[in-house]
């Protein structure tokens, strides 16, 4: 039986998406910057998909700069933001950010930038109390993910906000983990800057959207043409908007309810395997996340052994999972370093189903088992 529990890496793109997109790769093919019919078709086409993402985030269509996914959605805000505002100098991010905020910031460092990380407590959450005191009126934005991609912790969008609009800075969130699966209005939670990617809610690898808050100041990162409100220079990915608009329409409430129900019951019967943990809160949490630490045993050899069953999941986030060092969520937490080797992240999608569950569960006590009785952490 195949099993693919690796939805925070990636997803599979879903048949009508592929469909979808199929028609602007093969008959609507028409450069979107072009004047004859071909071309303005697929002007219209990407206009009408800038205003299905806008809609999900209760955004205006022109508030929306398509991109090449979610890395590059954060390096163009926080980049984008520094370099147009460089009357101040101060970043404030946390320590549980995807590596392309924390690699982002670490870049401005270098040009003169100070960049504040902010802690969390054990569960992955940051104290507002300490956001708000490390403000100061040199601070131009803060960055803060919306729900972290290893442990499924959310943030309080909406009092992150409040704290940033009060202190007049600019609030950046990389949502790509939380598009869909939680509410989003970037109005209500006075949010400057949201980072969106296709290819986690089953759409298509290689596009992404920022959403740029109307007279927000950032500067281009790609010089060239004037495609995407001047602020992306590049022919328009045409086929990969109308995808990721389809996309976005496809996990509706009952999704969110049955996957939320399948992870409480992958987390509790895995919980119940001996010397096991939790990472991240309970409540508050991504309905498609579980990660687990499986205390005494190295997650590779977990990984590797569930692998040979059939089933797919990560050790930490996919984006390092080929560099050995533990993850630096979990660390952040306040876990040991050798605890932190021994997680695992289950993801699931709108595509998982019982069955998948209850064979993951069956296999999984047996496995742990015969590693920790080769494993000298175990003796």
């Amino acid at each position: 039986m195949k099993v693919y529990l690796d939805n925070g890496a990636t997803t599979q793109t879903a048949k009508e998406v592929a469909d979808a997109m199929m028609v602007y790769l093969t008959e609507k093919y028409g450069n979107a910057s072009s004047l004859y019919s071909l071309g303005q078709e697929a002007y219209a086409a990407l206009e009408k998909s800038r205003a299905a993402i806008a809609q999900k985030l209760n955004a205006e269509p022109d508030e929306i700069i398509f991109t090449s996914g979610g890395s590059e959605s954060d390096n163009l805000a926080i980049k984008g933001a520094a370099y147009a505002n460089r009357e101040k100098k101060h970043i404030i991010t946390t320590k549980i950010e995807h590596p392309a905020v924390t690699e982002a910031c670490k870049t401005l460092e270098k040009k003169g930038f100070e960049i504040t990380y902010l802690g969390v407590d054990s569960e992955g959450f940051i104290d507002l109390k300490e956001l708000e005191n490390a403000i100061t009126p040199n601070t131009l934005l803060v960055s803060v993910v919306a729900a972290n991609n290893e442990i499924g912790t959310i943030q309080p969008l909406a009092e992150i906000g409040r704290i940033c609009s009060e202190k007049g800075v600019l609030f950046h969130t990389d949502a790509v983990q939380a598009f869909t699966k939680i509410p989003l209005d970037v109005k209500k939670q006075k949010i400057s800057l949201l980072s969106v990617s296709a290819h986690k809610i089953h759409g298509p690898k290689g596009v992404g959207a920022l959403y740029v808050k109307k007279g927000t100041k950032i500067m281009k990162l790609i010089d060239g043409g004037p495609q995407e409100k001047k602020m992306r220079a590049g022919t328009e990915n045409v086929a990969g908007a109308v995808a990721f608009a389809k996309a976005a329409t496809l996990i509706s409430p009952q999704d969110i309810t049955r996957m939320t129900r399948l992870r409480d019951k992958l987390m509790n019967a895995l919980l119940k395997i001996p010397n096991t943990k939790l990472n991240g809160p309970r409540n508050s949490r991504l309905c498609n996340n579980v990660n687990i630490s499986f205390k005494q045993i190295e997650g590779e050899g977990l990984l590797m052994r569930l692998d040979s069953k059939g089933i797919a999941v990560s050790t930490g986030s996919a984006c390092s999972s080929h560099e050995l060092k533990p993850s630096h969520v979990l660390l952040a937490t306040g876990m040991s370093a050798v605890d932190a080797h021994g997680s695992l992240r289950f993801t699931l999608s709108k595509y998982t189903t019982q069955k998948e569950i209850d064979y993951v569960l069956e296999v999984m006590p047996g496995i742990v088992a015969g590693l920790r009785k080769l494993s000298p952490l175990a003796r």
